[in-house]
């Protein structure tokens, strides 16, 4: 199997389901970003973390997949069976974020990203996810989107703030913090 099909050449694509979109499709701008988002997880994957914080953002690229899988279907006439998104997951990462939190300092002030390479990365990837997270919002109120996948960006967003967090603590990096001028 060839990686390139040439059916997308004219700007359209296709849905799982078969149905014919746009690149520029509200739909594809949301799974697209979230694959973005993934890219970038795996970006902070590459650092010096421990193998904890290493294996639990593997966990949660699984789950942009799987999200990923379910915004790229046509809900009307996709018959592919999707991985579910589970209320589960996003206990996890609240778990996981309180966990990460009952170590840090307690947040006394707005925080402006940077510090270091690993911080930053998390930064980027809020943001990006903060982005999916619109698009998929906006999606939801033209088409069906599973709460679930709403949920969980919303959460995982705060989970690479508390991650970024923490990463400097554990690397003694202070933070960066935003005290503004009066």
């Amino acid at each position: 199997m060839k990686i390139y099909t040439k059916t997308g050449d004219k700007g359209f694509t296709s849905l799982i389901g078969g149905t014919r979109v746009p690149k520029h499709h509200l739909r594809i701008e949301s799974y697209g970003t979230v694959d973005e988002l993934n890219s970038y997880i795996g970006l902070i994957r590459d650092q010096e973390i421990t193998l904890h914080d290493k294996d639990f953002l593997k966990q949660i690229q699984d789950r942009l997949f799987t999200i990923g899988s379910s915004l790229a279907a046509d809900p009307e006439k996709s018959r592919m069976v999707i991985p579910d998104l589970h209320t589960e997951d996003i206990d996890l990462l609240e778990k996981e974020m309180d966990t990460m939190s009952g170590q840090l300092p307690e947040l006394k002030h707005f925080i402006l990203p940077g510090g270091s390479t690993m911080i930053s990365y998390c930064h980027i990837a809020r943001c990006v996810c903060r982005r999916a997270e619109r698009l998929t919002v906006h999606l939801a109120k033209e088409s069906k989107v599973e709460d679930k996948v709403i949920i969980y960006l919303n959460r995982l967003s705060d989970y690479l703030f508390t991650l970024a967090r923490k990463l400097g603590n554990d690397h003694k990096i202070p933070e960066n913090q935003w005290i503004p001028r009066l």
